[in-house]
C-alpha cells in the first residue's frame, strides 16, 4: 500500500489517502484540446459547488409534448439532453419557445 499526499480539499471531503499498489496508474495531465472541461480548476469538488449550472441556450428537442427532450447547451460548452421533466423550469425553455413561434410544450 501506498500513503499519497492529497491536496487539502479532497482531504477536507473525506479522501482516503493510502491506496494498494494495484490501484495506481502513471497520472497524465489532461489533453484539453481533446477532453476540454476536464483540467482540475474545472471540475466541482469543492463544498462551495451548489449543484446547478448555468444554462447558455436550449439549441434543439426531440419528440412531441411532454415526452420531449431538449438539447441544452451549458455555458461551460457541454452540451446534453434533458426531458422536459428536468428543463420545465429553465427560462431558457421559454425562449426556446419564442424561436418556435409556440407558447408552451403542447404545441410541439
Amino acid at each position: 500500500s501506498f500513503r499519497i499526499a492529497l491536496p487539502s480539499y479532497l482531504k477536507a471531503r473525506g479522501a482516503h489517502n493510502v491506496f494498494h499498489a494495484s490501484l495506481l496508474r502513471v497520472h497524465i495531465p489532461n489533453d484539453d484540446r481533446l477532453f476540454p472541461g476536464h483540467a482540475e480548476n474545472q471540475v466541482g469538488l469543492t463544498d462551495e459547488v451548489s449543484g446547478e449550472w448555468a444554462v447558455e441556450q436550449i439549441i434543439g428537442h426531440s419528440g412531441t409534448k411532454t415526452d420531449s427532450l431538449f438539447q441544452v447547451k451549458w455555458k461551460s460548452g457541454d452540451v446534453t439532453w434533458l426531458p422536459y421533466e428536468k428543463a420545465d423550469h429553465l427560462d431558457a425553455l421559454g425562449e426556446y419557445f419564442d424561436v418556435l413561434g409556440i407558447s408552451d410544450v403542447s404545441q410541439l
